[in-house]
Parts: C-alpha cells; sequence; structure tokens
C-alpha cells in the first residue's frame, strides 16, 4: 500500500469522516430494539449567537460517553436540539433591531416582531448546528427538536393544564424580582448577587403627635414613599413604648403605625426598621402577616409612579438621590454610613433587579420540595461529583413558588384565555388552536399575554423530546434516559426542574445519574492604569502570553470565568481550524477534572495537536513494517497470516509485557470512563500510546521489524503484535479523539482487507479481526481486557528492572557527556544478583535497542577498568567504560564538579561550626544544612574516585 503521510492533516479528513457516519446513520437510534438502550438529552444551546468553549466542554463530555456506549453495544440515542432561551433571544434581536433599524419591538407589533425572531432563530440554529457538527458530536439529527416546535409546543400546554388542574399553578398578586430592562418578571435562581459599596441613610421619622421621632436605617430611601408602618422587635425595650404610635411619614402626607415583627434585627442599624411591602421580600411577609397597605411606587421600566408624588417619572436611582435632598433640606437626614451591600442583578440583563408587586402565574413548589430531595436521599438520582448534594439541598430547603410568567413575546404562551368582561373567568386550554368558545365568540376572550419561563418548556426536555404526550416507541424504550451531562451552574435552574417534572408527568425520574462539570476558566491579563484602573491586554497579546511568551512585571493574570470584558475567551472553532478537533477534544477531555473550576490553559492544544501526530506517526510505522523489506530479506504480513494468530510460544519480555500494560490500559480506561472521570481516562490513554508503545516497544521492536535481530518468525510475530496494540489502541482513543482514530481505522481495515476470525487464533487476534469486519471505528467493539492473567506483575517487575537500568544507562551517559551516536560498553555487577541479572542476561537485546552500545557484559564481581562511570540499579551496579578520545574532557568535568562541591562543602561546614548561627538557627535548618553538607561530602569521594581513575597510571 502507498506509504501514509509524515503529518495527520486533520481538515482533510475532519468533513470526509463526519459524511461517512451521517450517510451510513451510524448515529441513528432504533425506536425499537433488543439492544439495551442508553439516552442522553444534549442541553439546548440558546439560538441567541455562536458555541463557546462552555458548550464544546459539554458536547466533547457527552460525545465520548456516547461513542463509548455505541462502541459497547448500547442502542445509543442522543438527541441534539436548541433552546428559544425567552429573555435572551428576545433582548439580542430587539438590540439588533434597534441597531440596524432603529426601531423597538413595540413599533413593529407582536406578530411583525415574533417573525423577526424565528428568522433570527433560523440562521443561528443552522450556524449552532454546524459548529456542533464541527465538534463531532454524533447526535441523533433525524431526531433533532427545538424547545419551541409543534412537539414541544404540545407538551407545554399539556403539562400547564395538568398542573393547573391540580391546583399546582395559580395566578396572584405576588412581589417578585423585576427586571426593569426586559421588563420581566425573573425566578429566584435567575437572579445573580453581588457585593456593591453603598450608602446606609440614618433618617428620622417623627410621631404624629410631636413628642419626637424614631430614626430608622435603610440602605434604599426612595422606597419609602411605598412604606406603611414602622417596626421595632418584640422584645426591644427601648422602644416598647412606642409601639401603637403614629407616624407622620416623610414626604407625603401619610399616616403609618409602629408595630412590632419578630424578623426585626435589634442589632442592625438603630433597631428600627421602615416596612415596605410592594418593594422588599422580607417586608412583604411582615405585611401578609399585619395586613398592611401593598403601595407599589414603581412602573414596570423602573420609573417612580404616581404613588411617588412629585418624585414621579424619575428612575429609581435618580429618585434616591432626590429623597435624600429632599430629606436633608428638611433636617431629617440624621447620619450617612459606608455600607457593603449585596444586590440582585439580572442573570440576562445585568439590570439591578427591583422588588415589585405584579400578578404572575406560579407553580406551588411545596409538596414538590419533599419528593425533589428524597429523590436525591434515596438514591435514586445520583449527583455526580457527590458534593454536589449539599449545595442541592441547601437550595431544596430554601424553596419558594416557583414563578413561571414572563412578560415577553418570546416564548410558550400561557394557553389562557380570559373573558374581556370578567376577568376572574378563564379558561386553560391544552388543545390545537383555540378553546371553542374563543372560537365561537372571538370578541368576547382574549389569550393571556404573557409566555411561559424558558425553563418550564426545558423541564419536560427529556420526555417531550421523545413525543411525550403520545407514547411513542421512543419514549417506551429511552425513558427514563440514561445520564445527563451539564454545567453545575444549571442545577437548580434545570436539573432539578427536570426531575420535578419528569416524576410528576411519568412516574419516574429522568435519568439516574447526573454528571455537573466545573465551570471554563480563561486567564485575563490586565495593566493597571495611572488612575487606578485597570486595561485588559487584547487577543493577540494575551495568546502570545497563554503561549508561553514571558509576562512582563507590569502586566497582573489570573484565572476567570471566560468574558469578552475580559478579553480571555478562546474561540472553539478557532482552535479547531489551528489544532484541528481531536486536539481540542482531547484538552478539554483532559482538563474536565471534577472541580468546580476548569483552568483552560491554552498550551494543551498544541500538545494534544502533537499528540495526533504521535498517534499518526506510530501508526505510520507499524503500516511501513507491515510491508516487505526486499533489501533486509523481510516478507510482508498477509491478511491470512495474521489470520493464523500470533505464535504465543515466541512472545518475549517485552511482547508479553506490552500486553501486560495494554489490559491494564483498558481496565483502567473503561473504568475511569464509567465513573466519569474524563481527565484520567484521557491520561491513561496519553500515557500508554506515547510513552509505553511508542517511547518503549516501538523502538525496542525496531531491530527485529528490520531484520537485525531476531529470525523471521520472530518478526512475524512483532507485526501482528503491532497490529493487535494499534487497532486497540485507536478503538481505545476513539470516543475522544473520532476523526483521526476512524481515519487509521478504514487505512488498517483496506491494508488487512479480506482476514477471517479463525477459531484456532489467539484471543488477541479474535478481537483484532472481528473490530476489522466492522465498517467503521465508530460502530467497531470498545476493547475490554482479553485475559485477566495477562496483567502480570512477575511481567512488569522484570520490565521494570530493564526499564530502570535503561534510565541509568543514559543518566550515567549524560552525565559523561556522551553524545547519542558514541556506542559503549555496559558492564551489569551483582555478587547476589540472582534473577535479576539472569532477566537483564536474557534481555539484553531491549536495552541495545534504546540504548547504543558496543555489548553489554554481566559480572557477578567488578571488574577491573580503567575509567569508568557507574551508578546502581538497586543492588546492581552498572559500570561504562568511559572510550579514550573522551578521557580528558570527562577529566575535566569532574575537575570543574570537584572545584564547585569543595566550595559548597567548606561553606556548609564554616555555617555549622559557627556558634551563633547554630544557636540562633530552627532545629530543623540546621538538620537540613548537615544533611546537604553529609550529600556533598559523599559526591565529592566519589568524583575523586573517578578522577583517580581518570588520572595516569
Amino acid at each position: 500500500m502507498s506509504e501514509l503521510p509524515k503529518a495527520y492533516d486533520a481538515k482533510n479528513v475532519e468533513q470526509k469522516l463526519y459524511t461517512l457516519w451521517e450517510k451510513n446513520r451510524y448515529f441513528s437510534a432504533e425506536a425499537k430494539t433488543e439492544k439495551t438502550p442508553f439516552a442522553i438529552v444534549m442541553p439546548p444551546p440558546n439560538v441567541t449567537g455562536v458555541l463557546h468553549m462552555g458548550h464544546a466542554l459539554v458536547s466533547t463530555l457527552q460525545d465520548i460517553v456516547v461513542r463509548w456506549r455505541r462502541m459497547q453495544g448500547r442502542s445509543t440515542l442522543w438527541v441534539p436540539g436548541t433552546d428559544h432561551a425567552g429573555i435572551a433571544t428576545q433582548t439580542v434581536v430587539e438590540r439588533n433591531l434597534l441597531e440596524t433599524e432603529g426601531k423597538r419591538r413595540r413599533d413593529l407589533g407582536r406578530e411583525a416582531f415574533l417573525e423577526k425572531v424565528w428568522a433570527w432563530k433560523e440562521t443561528s440554529h443552522a450556524r449552532i448546528v454546524n459548529q456542533l457538527k464541527s465538534l463531532g458530536c454524533s447526535c441523533d439529527w433525524e431526531r433533532e427538536r427545538f424547545s419551541m416546535d409543534e412537539g414541544c409546543n404540545r407538551s407545554v400546554r399539556k403539562m400547564f393544564k395538568t398542573l393547573f388542574d391540580e391546583g399546582r399553578i395559580y395566578r396572584g398578586d405576588y412581589l417578585v424580582n423585576w427586571d426593569p430592562v426586559t421588563q420581566t418578571a425573573l425566578a429566584d435562581d435567575e437572579v445573580e448577587y453581588e457585593d456593591r459599596e453603598g450608602f446606609l441613610w440614618h433618617i428620622r421619622y417623627p410621631f404624629k403627635d410631636g413628642s419626637g421621632h424614631v430614626v430608622i436605617a435603610t440602605t434604599r430611601p426612595e422606597t419609602m414613599l411605598g412604606d406603611t408602618a414602622v417596626a421595632v422587635g418584640p422584645s426591644d425595650e427601648r422602644y416598647r413604648k412606642f409601639v401603637g404610635k403614629k407616624i407622620l411619614l416623610p414626604l407625603t402626607d401619610r399616616e403609618i403605625p409602629v408595630i412590632t415583627d419578630h424578623h426585626v434585627d435589634p442589632e442592625f442599624g438603630s433597631g428600627v426598621v421602615k416596612i415596605t411591602p410592594a418593594h422588599d421580600p422580607n417586608d412583604y411577609q411582615i405585611g401578609l402577616r399585619h395586613d398592611l397597605p401593598f403601595i407599589n411606587i414603581m412602573t414596570p421600566d423602573g420609573m417612580v409612579n404616581d404613588n411617588g408624588g412629585k418624585f414621579a417619572g424619575l428612575t429609581m436611582p435618580d429618585a434616591r438621590k432626590a429623597v435624600v435632598a429632599a430629606l436633608e433640606e428638611q433636617g431629617l437626614v440624621e447620619r450617612v454610613e459606608p455600607h457593603l451591600h449585596r444586590v440582585g442583578v439580572s442573570y440576562r440583563s445585568k439590570a439591578t433587579i427591583e422588588p415589585y408587586m405584579s400578578k404572575q402565574w406560579f407553580v406551588s413548589m411545596k409538596e414538590f420540595a419533599g419528593r425533589l430531595r428524597a429523590a436525591v436521599v434515596e438514591r435514586r438520582v445520583s449527583l455526580l461529583p457527590k458534593h454536589w448534594d449539599k449545595t442541592y439541598f441547601h437550595w431544596i430547603d430554601n424553596l419558594r413558588d416557583w414563578c413561571i410568567s414572563r412578560q415577553l413575546w418570546w416564548g410558550h404562551r400561557i394557553p389562557i384565555w380570559y373573558r374581556k368582561d370578567d376577568p376572574d373567568t378563564l379558561i386553560c386550554y391544552d388543545g390545537e388552536g383555540v378553546p371553542k368558545e374563543v372560537e365561537d365568540h372571538p370578541d368576547l376572550w382574549e389569550q393571556d399575554p404573557d409566555v411561559l419561563d424558558t425553563w418550564f418548556s426545558s423541564a419536560l426536555w427529556p420526555f417531550s423530546t421523545l413525543g411525550w404526550p403520545e407514547n411513542t416507541d421512543e419514549l417506551k424504550t429511552y425513558y427514563p434516559n440514561s445520564l445527563l451531562v451539564t454545567g453545575h451552574d444549571i442545577l437548580f435552574f434545570w436539573v432539578a426542574r427536570m426531575l420535578m417534572m419528569g416524576e410528576h408527568a411519568m412516574g419516574d425520574l429522568p435519568f439516574p445519574e447526573v454528571y455537573l462539570h466545573g465551570l471554563i476558566y480563561g486567564k485575563s491579563y490586565w495593566r493597571k492604569n495611572t488612575d487606578g484602573g485597570i486595561t485588559y491586554i487584547g487577543a493577540e497579546e494575551r495568546k502570545g502570553y497563554d503561549l508561553g511568551k514571558p509576562v512582563p512585571p507590569d502586566v497582573e493574570h489570573k484565572w476567570e470565568k471566560m468574558s469578552k470584558s475580559k478579553g480571555n475567551i478562546i474561540d472553539p472553532l478557532e482552535v479547531i481550524e489551528e489544532y484541528g478537533t481531536d486536539a481540542i477534544r482531547m484538552a478539554l477531555c483532559s482538563s474536565s477534572t471534577q472541580a468546580r473550576q476548569i483552568d483552560l490553559d491554552r498550551r494543551r492544544f498544541e500538545d494534544f495537536k502533537n499528540f495526533a501526530n504521535k498517534v499518526w506517526n506510530g501508526a505510520r510505522f507499524v503500516m511501513m513494517n507491515l510491508d516487505g523489506n526486499d533489501s533486509e530479506g523481510c516478507e510482508a504480513l498477509t491478511a491470512t497470516a495474521f489470520s493464523e494468530g500470533l505464535d504465543e510460544s515466541l512472545l518475549t519480555l517485552e511482547d508479553r509485557w506490552m500486553l501486560s500494560v495494554l489490559n491494564r490500559t483498558v481496565r483502567d480506561v473503561n473504568d475511569k470512563l464509567r465513573h466519569y472521570s474524563f481527565d484520567q481516562a484521557a491520561t491513561e490513554a496519553y500515557d500508554f500510546f506515547w510513552k509505553e508503545f511508542c517511547a518503549f516497544y516501538l523502538e525496542i521492536a525496531k531491530p527485529v521489524l528490520m531484520g537485525r535481530r531476531g529470525t523471521a518468525k520472530e518478526r512475524t510475530n512483532k507485526q501482528k503484535l503491532l497490529v493487535i496494540v494499534l487497532c486497540q489502541s485507536i478503538r481505545l482513543l476513539h470516543p475522544m479523539a473520532p476523526f483521526i482514530t476512524e481515519e487509521l481505522f478504514q487505512i488498517l481495515r483496506k491494508r488487512l482487507e479480506g482476514v477471517t476470525v479463525e477459531p484456532f487464533a489467539d484471543p488477541y487476534t479474535r478481537d483484532a479481526v472481528t473490530a476489522l469486519h466492522t465498517p467503521a471505528c465508530i460502530i467497531a467493539p470498545y476493547p475490554t481486557v482479553v485475559r485477566n492473567e495477562d496483567i502480570d506483575a512477575d511481567i512488569n517487575n522484570a520490565f521494570a528492572l530493564v526499564e530502570q537500568t535503561v534510565y541509568t544507562i543514559r543518566n550515567i551517559r549524560g552525565e559523561m557527556k556522551l553524545p547519542p551516536s558514541t556506542a559503549t560498553d555496559v558492564h551489569i555487577i551483582g555478587r547476589n544478583g540472582g534473577s535479576s541479572l539472569e532477566t537483564l542476561r536474557t534481555n539484553s537485546g531491549i536495552i541495545q535497542a534504546l540504548v547504543r552500545t558496543h555489548k553489554i557484559e554481566i559480572h557477578h564481581s567488578e571488574p577491573q577498568l580503567e575509567f569508568a562511570s557507574t551508578g546502581m540499579v538497586g543492588p546492581l551496579k552498572v559500570m561504562i567504560p568511559l572510550p579514550a578520545d573522551l578521557v580528558d574532557r570527562e577529566r575535566s568535568r569532574l575537575d570543574k564538579e570537584q572545584v564547585k562541591l569543595t566550595q559548597a562543602v567548606e561553606k556548609l561546614r564554616g555555617q555549622l561550626q559557627n556558634q551563633a548561627f547554630v544557636d540562633k538557627a530552627p532545629a530543623n535548618l540546621i538538620e537540613k544544612q548537615r544533611s546537604l553538607l553529609e550529600q556533598n561530602e559523599r559526591k565529592l569521594d566519589e568524583i575523586s574516585d573517578k578522577l583517580k581513575q581518570l588520572s595516569p597510571q
């Protein structure tokens, strides 16, 4: 066959192979199957733009598991899809509309705006699918879903009506987290918190009767316009006499009472707090307990409304300034203190969250909370890594009702219709179109204008994507799913709600295991400005530092969550273009520890591009050496000869060691994948191919393959074993590096076309032949341990002895500064060496394959050598005579080393003889210096002995 190119060219093979996989429907799962099913649903990317490195990570990890299970013979279904992402997508499209047409959504109207969003979705969706394919994702594209497609819409309506009819969905006035930018309510877990420097204003609230005042402390003085009470602690003796009195609320003409409530902390501020039930969650509960009025002072877009009197029309931040100024003018501000407080921020728009009273739809979580806790406590679902249990339980134990309505246009419209003349009369409808009453009298009814929280439809994803509420074959076969892989940041947004909805709708949890991967961090670099601020460094300069360029002293850096503003984003498509898909997949896999944070070092991409080339060149060497070599009198390995199997009587130490390490690696990689230890699986496979197979076994095999050592039969046996190891290796690596392994698999199949399964052949050959009979690596059987007994400790120990001897010889040669091309004699001495000496005698050929030597001699007593350097391998001594032409150079080197060590010894002796040092220095330092002195004296004696040997007699 033609020789493989010297370097792997990812660009030339990736599209070709993905087309091969799709054309042959290797990604497709059967709806009905006798095989064990394995199902996983993709966390659907938002149709807001392009994929980022977090998407690349979760997609890679899923694909690794999916390919592994497929190769194990499972009927594997990976459902891909995208999410409509209500707030995020509407915000992006409206921003684009404003930039391109100078219009807002209300200028277009609902239907026209939604047409714009659907057009955006189609463009973004196509781009996302192409990116997922570029990553090698082996999804069942024939079953791709969108969270607002017809099937998902039907599922959402059905679930809403079910919960509504059960009384679990209700509508009411409620204090919600309000985003004044997107003008919609957010669920609790859609609010992020950050610490901000602010102030604590101490304000005098005068009594109506003129008898004095109380001082309240607040971080939000503008909300006093909605105060309906002042509260003190029930056991606070300082204020007991004021309870029941009336306060004349400053800047208004309203009177409010002084009440007591156990929620008040006597230690905070003055111990007196203002109660604003419509604008604070704690005050809301106090308002309910004491039947206080709820006065809303804010419009949906974050302005003060008419209840704010003369402050109406101001933004909330401007109202704060104006209120404080008015209070100061009246002499009611007693003092102001700096104060650090937590501020809620919208996870989408980043606007400051305002507590706001509005009519919303909610899911009652009271009964669900107990079920969600029990699911994890009873281990019916396992959160992996297990340390996430504690975080999960904390959330469950502080669960509030779930606000599911959003004041948006893009999303699943709430399936509720109201009578216009009597809004309390409503219809909840889960069928197609509109209810019959609405169809018959359309002018009398109107549909709720709000849409459902995006996470409502996402919560149905594991079963809605399989056809629910219809009882499809897919639903029967693949629900529950087998696994969920996702980031830990959506444990509450998504995972818990899928558990809740899945168990409620299907009677069973949607998956038994959830693997929560860490979030990717990139390295940020910045310079400090003269004004104390910082300027983040741009992409090109940052990339240089990432790849090892020295960082200047004026540049600071640290690992941070990836963001455009910090300039630390790494674009996965750029990485694929520069390094290849297999390199980014291996880099992400090897970085995916089970920690909360993944520090993604850009140098890993280069490392794994080099690894891909190592795999390619290792396979290239094997292929080249399967062919004949007339000049060496070596025959080619035929398919027929390979099918006959190994001659196990001809297996050498290195062969048996290779089989031992191969079986151990196969066992360990399977185990790591089974426990989602992706980084360890990648490391095991990497180390095996690079270090054991290429660095040792191929080097040892070269003299045999080239006819310089061993017999023709031994060469043929070596060729067969190389095929066996290569065939297992590329299948072992395939889930992590699918493209290069598929390309090599196809080449190997073609080279050994016609192999047959011979019943008398050894199990290793039968395993390889069985694999090569499959049309593609993606569906070839994943390696398993062929023979447990071949994981042989005695073989491993024997080879380790040879390996350590090689290291020692190389170290001695390094100390002697011998060029790699210089061959030397090697003498190995062991007075009581026994089996160790015999092992080295029998396997001296391994040593000679790895180190240039003239001859290797084994001795029971030390020979008389004029000039030799030595090293130890356990009780064995290794001696290398110095070639005559290098004696003078070695003597010069040792002279310099002797001078250096002599100076070090004198310095240490002086230090330890200095009584002042000995009296003052810590005991551990003194002991350390004494140990170092002994070590240097020992080295000095060795150098003196060597110099004597090198001196003319």
